[in-house]
């Protein structure tokens, strides 16, 4: 273990780099960023390229049923649950090039690594693309990785429609047939890993504006995904007198704005966002009779969303404006810590890459939420300008990504040697 303590400087940073800006011509779009949806051509197209890199490098493909993608290097013992490595390689449909992807990039700089140096470890070394992490085309999102954690039923997942009728497992075909055509191996059941890491961009402002490159992550904090549904009645916009209305448009913001209430009458770290909005019949002239709206509502205390749901709830059983609401719970993650010793494993080697930055508790939602429920895991976040993410301006130097990169490589090195 000693003799590879420092692995991380054997990284070819410029070929790892390289790989970043190949994936990301990769459903490119024409005016910039990126436009990977689950499941899409383009996603297929990254997965079978994905495929041909760790064939290069002596590692094998597997996939599940979900259509999560797998490459392995074989330890010395084989029989080990592997260390895993991971991210998604989905995007959102106008976003960035580094979301997610460089993740799963800096895990195939790992078994580059590993192969350039011709070091075989005790355990096997995972890498793996989770199928549909953002959650953009099929909500909600993490399925892959809720999935082989446990945590989700994969009847429900296959589903689950797109807004162009699509369901999950008619998208899934094809995407399976490529990976087997190409010579990925099926595995029915998962494979329990003994540790699991994902490196990913910040999505927020501290790494950047505090110019630091890197830094650990404490933990992830819970998210609550639901649908609210108002129920009005149609009719004329013109001869209808407003005091006899049932609005749905009308109802609906009453009940926003008392959600909003609600949540401020919690702490600062309290994230409440509507998402979409749909309105029907959508005429100009009718009033309209249906009305949804979703809520992303995330806090690091379980007990805070625990009693915002209680409140919403209470909220949406009443009338408003004389519309009927109903309050649908797509999804629910509770918050996460990470593994101690696993962090502060991280933290040692970048600091040994010239890093010391305080640990930061994740807004944004990881498949990591879902794995350190299995298995001892940890994330490493690298700082993004001006912390904006799903977004074509979304951007990671690459300095900064090369600290990160390195102190991955020597925790998965430790990991994997016993």
């Amino acid at each position: 273990m000693q003799q590879h303590s420092t692995l991380g400087r054997e990284v070819d940073i410029d070929r790892f780099w390289q790989d970043v800006q190949t994936q990301a011509r990769i459903g490119a779009l024409p005016e910039g960023g990126l436009g990977r949806l689950a499941l899409d051509k383009s996603d297929i197209e990254a997965r079978l390229w994905l495929m041909q890199e760790a064939a290069s490098l002596g590692a094998s493909a597997f996939h599940d049923p979900i259509g999560n993608l797998y490459l392995r290097r074989e330890g010395r013992s084989p029989e080990l649950p592997p260390v895993l490595i991971g991210s998604h390689m989905d995007s959102q449909p106008k976003g960035g090039l580094y979301d997610g992807a460089l993740g799963v990039i800096a895990g195939l700089a790992v078994l580059r690594t590993l192969h350039e140096q011709d070091i075989t470890l005790e355990r096997p070394v995972e890498v793996v693309s989770w199928t549909n992490e953002e959650g953009a085309r099929f909500a909600p999102g993490t399925p892959g990785s809720a999935w082989f954690a446990g945590a989700r039923d994969i009847a429900a997942i296959m589903a689950s429609h797109d807004d162009a009728g699509v369901s999950f497992e008619q998208a899934l075909a094809p995407c399976l047939e490529a990976m087997d055509a190409k010579g990925s191996i099926k595995r029915e059941t998962p494979v329990s890993p003994s540790a699991y890491l994902e490196l990913h961009i910040e999505q927020g402002p501290v790494l950047d504006a505090g110019q630091l490159p890197a830094c650990v992550v404490g933990g992830i904090q819970g998210v609550n995904w639901y649908r609210v549904h108002l129920q009005g009645r149609a009719n004329h916009a013109g001869t209808t007198p407003m005091d006899m209305r049932q609005d749905a448009v009308m109802g609906a913001h009453a009940l926003i704005r008392e959600l909003e209430d609600c949540v401020n009458r919690q702490d600062s770290q309290v994230r409440f966002t509507i998402g979409k909005f749909s309105v029907a019949p959508d005429s100009i002239n009718t009033i309209a009779d249906d009305v949804s709206f979703t809520v992303d509502l995330r806090h690091p205390d379980a007990s805070i969303l625990a009693a915002i749901d209680n409140d919403f709830a209470a909220l949406t059983a009443t009338r408003w404006r004389g519309c009927q609401a109903r309050l649908e719970r797509l999804s629910s993650i509770a918050p996460v810590s990470f593994d101690p010793n696993i962090l502060e494993s991280l933290e040692q080697n970048l600091e040994r890459y010239g890093t010391k930055a305080p640990r930061l508790v994740s807004g944004a939602f990881h498949d990591a939420i879902h794995l350190a429920n299995l298995c001892p895991s940890a994330m490493l976040f690298v700082a993004c300008r001006d912390g904006i993410s799903h977004h074509p301006d979304e951007h990671a130097e690459k300095d900064d990504a090369t600290v990160a990169v390195r102190a991955l490589t020597d925790t998965v090195l430790e990991l994997a040697q016993g």
